[in-house]
């Protein structure tokens, strides 16, 4: 769609806003590093941990070194073998190095030791989560809601339950008592 809006009307977005069914590594990628578009999209994340066990916000990423820091001080290095169907790469911490620390209950309790998936893309993602905490980005949001807020009127309110806001396929004709059922 965004190549159709620049070869018929000459326009190219600074910035696209969506919601999270959009924000998988992939596709932010494909909006930040080939057409250079700023993401104000919510980043589709499930690294959140729920057995109280540190996050991996509580890692901190070193972009020089290409390793993470653990809460401790540590260093979790990775060999550079790409997992998930090649998207993503697999951070390690030392058995040696968790075994005589002191947060490893909170760490790593069921493990040996702490290993910390991070995307190939998540440049991309970084560069979302930091637009995310901008003033641009609620605005961006609001205006997001009052497009799909219509669109939802038109389906809803005036029946138009089969309007998709793409180009149509063919060029075919729809004859005008089909044509009458779908606006009345």
């Amino acid at each position: 769609m965004v190549e159709r809006t620049q070869d018929r009307f000459g326009l190219w977005p600074e910035r696209l806003a969506a919601d999270s069914a959009y924000g998988s590594a992939e596709m932010l990628a494909w909006l930040v590093h080939e057409r250079g578009i700023e993401p104000h999209i919510p980043v589709f994340d499930k690294s959140a941990r729920t057995d109280g066990s540190f996050a991996r916000e509580d890692f901190a990423y070193d972009h020089e070194g290409d390793v993470y820091v653990c809460p401790a001080g540590k260093t979790l290095t990775c060999s550079g073998t790409l997992v998930n169907d090649g998207a993503t790469l697999l951070y390690r911490a030392s058995k040696y190095d968790c075994d005589a620390c002191g947060l490893k209950p909170r760490c790593c309790p069921k493990a040996l030791a702490r290993k910390v998936p991070r995307s190939i893309h998540e440049g991309a993602r970084d560069m979302a989560r930091d637009i995310a905490k901008t003033d641009a980005y609620p605005t961006s949001r609001r205006e997001r809601k009052k497009v799909e807020m219509l669109f939802a009127h038109l389906k809803r309110i005036l029946r138009l339950d089969r309007l998709r806001p793409r180009a149509m396929r063919s060029p075919r004709r729809v004859p005008a008592r089909r044509a009458r059922q779908h606006f009345l």
